[in-house]
């Protein structure tokens, strides 16, 4: 009895193992109005005209990040080699975040002395094509349009290891 007991014991154990790693790579995510965000896809893409555009999708939503690509190299692991762009100051430097709902498309960016806020790349891998880094800014309502506020706050942003296609 007790070897029986002990072969349905391990077989159970056996039986009930299994692994459910999941992990967050790709991925992009933020607060957004105080409230936590996150895409369910991302995506960069790098034009000719050395432009980096990160893109970030839900089923409602899109949010773009638009900077230069990184002309020097970035290190990980030395926060001086970090890349900053400042939004706000220029229309090559960009955040968009568009809201679809039923009455249409509801659109907030920022751009030349529109909003304010930063991008820093923390990685960029040329050889594996992906890019991390972090991000916070203020968008703005660039429509007026008066069903959705004025303006929209993404805090504590971070993008890892997004495929550069």
């Amino acid at each position: 009895m007790k070897k029986l007991f002990l072969i349905i014991t391990v077989l159970f154990e056996f039986i009930s193992c299994q692994e459910d790693g999941r992990f967050n790579n790709p991925s992009l995510q933020g607060m957004k109005d105080n409230v936590f965000w996150r895409a369910v896809e991302s995506k960069a893409t790098k034009s000719s005209g050395g432009v980096l555009s990160i893109d970030a999708y839900t089923n409602n939503e899109t949010l773009t990040l638009k900077m230069p690509v990184p002309t020097t190299a970035i290190d990980p692991n030395i926060k001086s080699s970090y890349v900053t762009y400042f939004l706000g100051t220029t229309t090559t430097r960009t955040a968009t975040y568009v809201l679809a709902d039923p009455t249409g498309l509801i659109t907030f960016s920022t751009g030349f002395g529109i909003g304010d806020g930063q991008i820093v790349i923390t990685e960029y891998d040329a050889v594996n094509k992906t890019v991390s880094g972090t991000f916070k800014f203020n968008v703005e309502n660039t429509y007026n349009n008066p069903l959705a506020g004025a303006v929209v706050n993404f805090q504590q942003g971070v993008f890892y290891k997004v495929p550069i296609r």
